[in-house]
């Protein structure tokens, strides 16, 4: 609420600055690691929280990765695992040093006395992360794990103190805008598990396919080709004039361009025969071991009905 007089009002909001946090970006594996989290508390837990690691670039956070804090509640009183934070926080940043505390997580609370999202003890849980967090300015990402509406929610908050005639009086979660983004390899590893989970629901025979690693590289290659010919298709209309230029995509293509290495068709040729023998070869190796371990295990059974 704006206040245009110069003494001081009953409400305050403290104003924003221009590097408040307005957007949220988080990757998978955060949302698998808080889920698995959640699955495997104690169960006179309500809920489970954890410290969010990330980036920021002015008003956007990026989380991407998380990891568990263990913490107890009881009425309107909370504590934290303060010193097994510091303990894992400061063996993140030996592995990691981009990283940093931008806020933290946790799980809706069940019950049918705590059908919020935010509870009254999140005030106390966010103060604590404002002292971890380098800026002050943390988010609070909470995962709707009661499914209420048979799909599974993720919302970011962030806190803006009350203040009433100069003193804080509480803090308001406002929520923030909030997307799913994903790494190559995240990506991959996503389309294999669905692909997985509908080759079990189909049958065993479409999981056996699904196994083949030749018939990956098969599908994985005719998917390359549908997407060289749909992007030559677009490239081709925008130099006939049919299709407007974008910009964006312009630089999307030419960035993807830029990643392949300029090789020759000899060279290359080479290269890929060389590892399609090496690939050959540990393949007949493995079913060699692969049938020699099933041989010696028939004949320990035969010695041992024998004996």
């Amino acid at each position: 609420m704006a206040a245009p007089f110069v003494s001081s009002p009953a409400l305050l909001l403290d104003e924003e600055d221009d590097t408040a946090t307005t957007k949220v970006i988080v990757h998978p594996l955060v949302l698998f690691q808080v889920l698995d989290h959640h699955t495997r508390r104690q169960e006179a837990s309500s809920r489970v929280i954890g410290t969010l690691l990330g980036r920021r670039d002015g008003n956007i956070v990026e989380i991407t990765n998380c990891f568990a804090v263990p913490h107890a509640e009881r009425g309107e009183e909370v504590a934290i695992g303060k010193d097994f934070n510091k303990t894992m926080l400061a063996l993140h940043m030996r592995t990691n040093r981009k990283e940093s505390v931008v806020g933290w997580y946790s799980s809706a609370a069940s019950g049918d006395d705590a059908p919020s999202l935010i509870t009254d003890t999140s005030s106390l849980i966010h103060e604590f992360y404002a002292g971890e967090a380098e800026d002050g300015d943390c988010v609070h990402m909470v995962v709707d794990t009661r499914l209420l509406e048979d799909k599974l929610s993720v919302r970011a908050f962030k806190s803006t103190p009350i203040v009433i005639q100069g003193e804080q009086l509480g803090n308001l979660f406002n929520e923030l805008s909030l997307s799913l983004k994903s790494t190559e390899s995240e990506a991959i590893a996503l389309h294999q598990m669905i692909k997985d989970d509908n080759a079990q629901e189909s049958g065993n025979g479409d999981k056996m396919i699904a196994d083949d690693p030749a018939n990956n590289l098969l599908v994985s290659m005719e998917k390359l080709y549908a997407m060289l010919d749909s992007t030559l298709a677009y490239v081709d209309s925008v130099v006939d004039g049919t299709t407007p230029a974008d910009a964006e995509t312009g630089r999307k293509i030419a960035d993807c361009l830029a990643t392949i290495p300029r090789v020759r068709p000899e060279v290359f040729d080479k290269l890929f025969h060389s590892s399609l023998q090496d690939l050959l070869m540990v393949t007949y190796l493995s079913n060699v071991t692969r049938t020699q371990l099933t041989i010696a295990e028939k004949l320990n059974a035969s010695l041992g009905v024998g004996v």
